[in-house]
């Protein structure tokens, strides 16, 4: 990273979204070429990036959310630090885990 570029939590609304397209178009032709660890890493940029166009305070601890792109696997918050909810998935309480906000999904279940 060089000496000029912005950390995602220094960006405006704006610039978050641009580097968000930006982003999304580098991992559609990774995905397309078949490199598979940059599409991997590049979704892991996305998703930070989205979680800073989000509010924290809108997570709370104690609440289950579910997990993008996991489909029946949810996560409660014990706290919050900045963009990061941490917690544990119902599916293993015993593991302590932090998870980006803009990975969590509204759920009913509680």
């Amino acid at each position: 990273m060089s000496g000029h570029e912005k950390r995602y939590s220094e960006m405006s609304e704006y610039e978050l979204k641009n580097e968000i397209g930006k982003l999304k178009e580098k991992a559609r032709k990774a995905e397309q070429l078949g490199i598979v660890n940059e599409f991997a890493v590049l979704e892991r940029k996305i998703t930070m990036a989205q979680s800073y166009l989000l509010n924290p305070d809108e997570y709370k601890p104690e609440e289950v959310y579910e997990i993008e792109g996991a489909p029946g696997e949810y996560f409660k918050i014990h706290y919050m630090n900045g963009i990061f909810a941490w917690g544990f998935r119902l599916s293993d309480p015993s593991k302590e885990d932090a998870l980006p906000i803009a990975m969590l999904m509204k759920t009913d279940k509680q």
